[in-house]
């Protein structure tokens, strides 16, 4: 029992009543089709179990979280889960200060680094004091005065305060160490030919507006003069524009009134002003509404140039680099100079390399064995994917040192070529040989060879999953017909078929002169009327090429999106883009309000005779407004308990049990089923119940059709995963019928995809091609790129080693390309001799 962990009659969600033993201090892969009950398995019962138990022995609030549905779980471990939700907002978090290795750089630059004198600009060597420990925070040297051997004026000596563009000491005091400055775009926020009423403002909107007019036409009336809401804006003279523009507190509209003073009901802060409110209070949030409604411009901060730090700190040098440099490169370029260091410095420094030189080098060689090799210290971590910083997370963790953990794993090859699956693999047999247990939930083959034991949950999803198909080795599971997995093996060692590629409808699209970040083509040819991939290795600048160059070329200047020119667009009617940002993070917002079904729920829960008895309207059956919701929750079925130090959890809440309606509410049925029954059914599951509503059952259908029948209509879109959430926006645009070339450009479609389920994505993507439209999809998985009729090869490696075009053609002709990555293993998983 002390070598496995043994779990007994689990039934959360589709589970079925699930025995298996876990084999600890091993690698073990749980894959199996999507949505067949994996994350079921491993999130919401083990990691629940071992966090209930751990509070439990802590003392601490265990009863706040609920028991799983398990009869029992033996040999568990303390655990920590690594997901890929970016849950870290702070525009100030970069990769350098995450990893700590800023911190290491820091103290470098403060203690080796040669200052420039204020005075006669010339170098002040180091002076390279002894210590005896590496100082997270060297106040003490803050303090200190040193003097220049040149023209011998003294000035203060930089210590690592100084090189942090989170403190003032260091921070550029025009950005405040953002690196960016911002402007208002007051072309994008007023209309001067519309009046206010009819949206010349356009960060006012709805019931929001309808307020701020009453408060405007309120304080007219204060002052004296009337606010016309019907007026054109340029007809607005100089009282009423500022009065609009700054607010009744602001000196521009004081002068007009210098001895009267605003009331109550009259205080209208002003548009601009309430702009900027908004844009510091959701700095951290890089999808607020005002960056993505453009009503901001950001621009590099013209004192220091996007460095963040004062002219002073970004002079010194070490090594011939400064911090701004070093801050730039890619993790591989600060490997190599952190490793030239003793080189290059002189050996009365070494002693101060000692204490910090080892753990700096091992923390960077594990971030390139997760193959984030191409990141800089200074990327922003909020600007990366899920899959990015699940691995940044990991090579983190193994700093820890920490044995006997459980550690389970959210798919971490996701957004990861084939090429540098090998060295997560590394990370995660070092985190195995630690002492720990590494349970990652996947789909990777390699991972699956890899792996010291396979569980297979399945054979299929939501309700037609829930059970172990097979355990053991990749070889026993190709042995075992009841595994989907080993089946879709099976089938890949068979011969295969002939492939016929389409040549398109005789348009293409043609990139010149892509000239963006990294990228750097000149020339990029796409074939309209087909299933275009884009490949590379993570970093190599397909994101760049595709999402901020081609996506953009219709609507903004060429020279703006980094290209000379993009000829070929006016074949196409509409752009649609499916990248992998989060749905919302909005608690509210579930997958039938997402798709619009709940709204035709509501509609036909109103219309039953029990409804109109009870004189219940559509407005009852919403969970966001009051009146038929239970207000103890306001509508949620859950309420959240601070856990101070440790993240809130959700309870189930104590009135409604999770129901989210009154009483009266779910006495109202369809079928024998209240709303908060459907809301807790999966899409499959509701189908045979809503079948004769044809609006439901259209989207019902579509959603079975991109595989997530398994999901449940109540369910947040908080928890979907970049893949799930870009299939849902796929179902919505399957529903519609468009008779316009539509240019489609997918980011990671196959992200959570089982192999068996690419299958299917490849035959809805064909829909697509097939209806007279071009796909674009952005990708690493080689199931799909061996089915494109196109590949546009990036690379040959990621950040300044890429973004050149290395191959472009038929899946076929790249395999013949020997600089490709990319064609190197494509050329295994095609099957056909070369």
């Amino acid at each position: 029992m002390k070598e496995t962990i043994f779990i007994k009659g689990a039934w959360e969600n589709n589970l079925k009543k699930v025995s298996l033993s876990i084999p600890k201090y091993k690698l073990v892969v749980l894959t199996g089709p999507s949505g067949s009950g994996k994350s079921t398995l491993a999130m919401d019962t083990l990691q629940r179990e071992c966090q209930r138990q751990y509070l439990d022995s802590m003392g601490m609030m265990a009863n706040a979280i609920s028991k799983p549905k398990v009869e029992f779980i033996r040999g568990l471990s303390p655990s920590i889960s690594v997901g890929q939700h970016v849950t870290n907002r702070n525009p100030r978090s970069t990769v350098g200060t995450v990893t700590e290795i800023y911190k290491y750089i820091r103290f470098i630059f403060a203690r080796l680094g040669e200052q420039v004198c204020t005075s006669c600009n010339m170098s002040i060597p180091a002076s390279f004091e002894p210590t005896e420990e590496f100082v997270e925070e060297d106040e003490e040297i803050d303090n200190q005065i040193i003097s220049c051997p040149n023209c011998h004026e003294q000035q203060a000596k930089l210590g690592m305060l100084h090189f942090s563009f989170n403190k003032p000491e260091g921070a550029c005091e025009t950005c405040s160490g953002l690196g960016h400055v911002a402007s208002i775009n007051e072309a994008m926020v007023f209309n001067p030919e519309l009046s206010l009423r009819d949206g010349g403002v356009a960060s006012l909107k709805g019931v929001h507006r309808d307020i701020q007019m009453r408060i405007l036409v309120a304080a007219g009336k204060h002052y004296g003069f009337e606010f016309d809401l019907d007026l054109p804006l340029k007809d607005y003279d100089d009282v009423q524009r500022d009065l609009l523009y700054y607010g009744v507190e602001s000196e521009e509209f004081k002068r007009h009134y210098p001895n009267s003073k605003p009331v109550s009901g009259t205080k209208f802060e002003g548009v601009i002003p309430s702009l900027w409110r908004r844009y510091k209070e959701k700095e951290g949030e890089s999808g607020a509404k005002e960056k993505e409604g453009s009503f901001f411009h950001e621009q590099l901060c013209p004192d220091c140039l996007g460095a963040r730090l004062k002219k002073e700190v970004r002079q010194v040098k070490v090594a011939d680099a400064t911090i701004s440099d070093v801050s730039e490169w890619s993790l591989e370029d600060v490997f190599k100079w952190t490793n030239s260091l003793q080189t290059a410095l002189p050996k009365a420094s070494h002693h101060l390399l000692v204490p910090i030189i080892e753990d700096m080098l091992t923390t960077l060689q594990r971030l390139i064995d997760v193959g984030l090799g191409y990141l800089s210290l200074n990327r922003q971590t909020v600007s990366l994917s899920g899959g990015e910083t699940q691995r940044l997370r990991l090579a983190t963790i193994l700093g820890s040192a920490l044995t006997g953990v459980l550690y389970i794993l959210d798919e971490p090859t996701t957004g990861l070529h084939a090429k540098d699956t090998a060295g997560l693999i590394r990370v995660l047999q070092e985190l195995r040989d630690l002492g720990n247990t590494v349970l990652v939930i996947e789909h990777d083959v390699e991972m699956m060879r890899a792996a010291d034991h396979i569980i297979d949950i399945g054979p299929g999803a939501g309700i037609h999953g829930g059970t172990v198909v097979g355990e053991g080795s990749l070889d026993d599971l190709m042995s075992n017909e009841q595994s989907v997995t080993g089946a879709y093996l099976v089938e890949e060692c068979s011969p295969s078929p002939v492939r016929v590629r389409r040549e398109g409808n005789g348009q293409h699209i043609t990139i010149q002169q892509a000239k963006l970040r990294n990228v750097d083509i000149p020339t990029a040819f796409i074939p309209l009327g087909c299933l275009v991939s884009v490949t590379g290795v993570s970093g190599s600048g397909k994101s760049t090429l595709v999402f901020d160059i081609l996506a953009q070329g219709k609507s903004k200047n060429l020279a703006q999106i980094g290209c000379k020119e993009i000829s070929g667009l006016e074949h196409i009617e509409n752009i649609v883009i499916f990248d992998q940002s989060p749905m919302g993070r909005v608690q509210r917002s579930n997958v039938a309000t997402y798709t619009d079904v709940f709204t035709h729920l509501r509609k036909l829960f109103a219309g039953l005779p029990e409804a109109k008895e009870r004189e219940l309207t559509s407005k009852h059956f919403s969970f966001n407004s009051a009146g038929g919701r239970c207000e103890t929750c306001q509508g949620l079925g859950v309420l959240s308990v601070d856990m101070d130090f440790l993240a809130d959890i959700e309870v189930t809440c104590t009135n409604c049990k999770g129901k989210r309606f009154t009483d009266e509410v779910l006495q109202v049925k369809y079928e024998g089923y209240s709303i908060s029954d459907l809301l807790n059914m999966s899409v499959e599951e509701s189908l045979p119940i809503l079948k004769s509503e044809t609006k439901i059952s259209r989207m019902i259908e579509m959603l079975c059709e991109v595989g997530l029948g398994y999901l449940q209509w109540g369910q947040s879109v908080k928890t979907l995963s970049g893949g799930e959430g870009q299939r849902i926006r796929l179902a919505n645009e399957l529903s519609k019928a468009s008779k316009n070339h539509t240019l489609y450009l997918l980011d990671e479609p196959t992200t959570g995809l089982h192999p068996s389920d690419i299958k299917l994505l490849h035959a809805l993507l064909n829909r697509l091609v097939c209806a007279g439209n071009t796909v674009i999809v952005v990708e690493h998985s080689l199931e799909l790129i061996r089915e494109s009729d196109w590949v546009i090869d990036i690379g040959p490696e990621g950040g300044a080693a890429g973004g050149k075009l290395v191959a472009e053609g038929t899946p076929e002709q790249v395999v013949k390309v020997s600089d490709s990555y990319t064609g190197m293993f494509l050329k295994e998983v095609l099957a056909e001799a070369f």
